[in-house]
């Protein structure tokens, strides 16, 4: 009977790592977003496996949540198309009682615009749109987004492959608002983007980091974050938000509908929020961020940052995209001509 009872012994304690992990949770994100490491430290802390999928717009996203076919536990948009998802009831509400480190969180980051509440998100990073430029190959440092313009940069730029941001500059460059939906405003976006066409040596999302980090273009349009990366790597590189003004956006974490995991998400949550693993995320992906207490941590190198705290000046001339309703089909219909445009 003895003999039986240490066997059973022995194949619970076989078992148990394998029940621990048969718990998981689906995280779809953007690439280069958040440090492996982070994803690591979650499965061996909680014993929840992660799957982790990425993906480099905000509507490559909705369109595969919206489409209804894939199932995600956690997913982390941008502001405009968080009030398109809480509009069209994509997305479930948080239950704060399971998220005790959202205290970390300053204040005036939550119940932002496009989450009014402050039910639905929680700000994971935040910053600007701006020129990345080589101070090698630029003579003078960029003040205006006619930059973008200049034939001196002729096949030796790079543009970011999404419709809703290169459209919103576009517009910002023709002296418009940049959430616009007016068609004569549009249209003369649109023509401003085909006159700029040839200049361009590619249209680009991640890969303008290793890119611009290998002296392929003099200037490219980008995230503050993806800068700071880059900047870090070639000491040649530097970032500025022209003087028209540009847009800050957030990126917040949340929960879709249909998520098949809601405790596990809200642990995952939970856990980005810790202090000491917003740090590590920091140092690792280069976006501003609105924990209070990482920021601590890091301590003056973080405040230091130039890109990640630009001055309020610069700031007061940034707007937060907002959802544009069915005239997003008009910017995607926009977007498509002008890449067919030969």
């Amino acid at each position: 009977m003895k003999k039986i009872t240490v066997w059973l012994a022995l194949v619970a304690l076989m078992i148990c790592p394998l029940a621990a992990m048969a718990e998981t949770i689906s995280v779809y994100n953007w690439g280069d977003y958040i440090d492996p490491v982070v994803l690591d430290m979650f499965e061996e802390e909680t014993g929840i496996e992660v799957i982790y999928e990425t993906f480099e717009t905000n509507e490559d996203m909705y369109a595969k949540i919206a489409m209804g076919g894939s199932s995600y536990d956690i997913i982390i948009p941008s502001d405009y198309m968080i009030e398109r998802m809480i509009q069209e009831n994509l997305l479930q509400k948080i239950n704060w009682d399971n998220v005790p480190n959202v205290k970390n969180i300053n204040p005036r980051f939550m119940a932002e615009s496009y989450d009014p509440t402050g039910e639905y998100a929680v700000p994971y990073t935040w910053g600007t749109m701006g020129i990345l430029y080589n101070t090698e190959t630029v003579e003078e440092a960029p003040t205006s987004w006619q930059t973008l313009m200049d034939e001196t940069y002729f096949m030796d730029m790079f543009m970011l492959n999404s419709p809703r941001d290169t459209l919103a500059i576009a517009l910002v460059m023709c002296g418009h608002d940049l959430n616009s939906t007016n068609p004569d405003d549009l249209a003369d976006a649109k023509a401003l983007l085909i006159e700029q066409k040839p200049m361009v040596l590619a249209y680009v999302v991640d890969e303008v980091k290793d890119k611009m980090i290998g002296g392929e273009a003099s200037v490219a349009l980008v995230w503050s974050g993806d800068a700071t990366y880059c900047m870090s790597e070639n000491d040649a590189l530097d970032y500025v938000v022209p003087e028209e003004g540009s847009n800050i956006f957030f990126d917040s974490i949340c929960i879709p509908a249909n998520a098949r995991n809601v405790a596990g998400a809200e642990k995952f949550i939970d856990f980005l929020c810790r202090a000491d693993i917003a740090k590590i995320n920091y140092e690792y992906v280069g976006y501003a961020i609105p924990n209070d207490a990482a920021i601590e941590l890091i301590g003056e190198e973080y405040n230091a940052s130039p890109v990640n705290n630009p001055p309020q000046e610069v700031l007061d001339k940034c707007q937060v995209f907002k959802y544009l309703g069915d005239d997003t089909q008009l910017y995607d219909q926009i977007w498509t001509e002008i890449i067919s445009e030969f």
